[in-house]
C-alpha cells in the first residue's frame, strides 16, 4: 500500500508534501497565536493543517519504512543502510513532533474559539498552549531539516561539489 505511486516510490512524492504542509502548519500557527484579530481568518486554515501534516508525515514515515524494506531485500547493507537508518529516526521524531504539534493546536483553536460548548478557561491556558506550540513548532522545523537533509545526502551526495 505505501509502495508505489504513478510507478516510482510513494516516499519520494509524499515528503514533498511534508516540506511543505508542516512548516506551513508551523507559520500559520504562529501566526494564529501572534496575530489575534487574524484568528477568525486563519482558524481554518490552521484546523486543516494541524491534521493535514501530521498525516503526510505519517504516511512519509510508512512509504519510507516500505521503501527501506524493498532496499533490505535488494541487498543494501553496510554505510548505506546506516545513513537509512539514521533517516528513518528522524522521520520517526519528525512524525512524532508534528502528531503532538497538531494537537496542541487543535488544543489551542478550541481554547481560544469562545464557543458556548467550551467552558470559560483560565487565562494562563492559552499562553501555556502557544509556548507549547512554538517549543514544538521549532522541533518540526528542525526535524524537518534534519530529515529532509539527511535524506538528500543519501541520494544525492556529493554531486553538486
Amino acid at each position: 500500500m505505501f509502495e508505489k505511486a504513478l510507478g516510482l516510490p510513494l516516499h519520494v512524492l509524499v515528503v514533498h508534501a511534508v516540506v511543505v504542509f508542516v512548516p506551513l502548519l508551523v507559520l500559520l500557527a504562529l501566526a494564529y497565536i501572534a496575530l489575534p484579530r487574524f484568528r477568525a481568518r486563519l482558524d481554518w486554515a490552521v484546523a486543516l493543517l494541524a491534521v493535514v501534516a501530521p498525516i503526510t508525515a505519517w504516511v512519509a514515515k510508512k512509504s519510507g519504512e516500505a521503501l527501506e524494506a524493498r532496499q533490505i531485500e535488494r541487498g543494501f547493507s553496510g554505510e548505506i543502510l546506516d545513513k537509512i537508518n539514521d533517516h528513518a529516526a528522524h522521520g520517526e521524531m519528525l512524525f512524532r513532533v508534528t502528531l503532538a504539534l497538531g494537537l496542541v493546536v487543535i488544543l489551542l483553536l478550541v481554547a481560544t474559539s469562545n464557543h458556548p460548548r467550551v467552558p470559560k478557561l483560565p487565562g494562563w491556558v492559552p499562553v501555556v498552549l502557544s509556548i507549547v506550540v512554538l517549543g514544538l513548532g521549532v522541533a518540526a522545523l528542525v526535524y524537518v531539516w534534519l530529515t529532509g537533509h539527511s535524506g538528500s545526502e543519501m541520494v544525492w551526495g556529493n554531486t553538486y561539489e
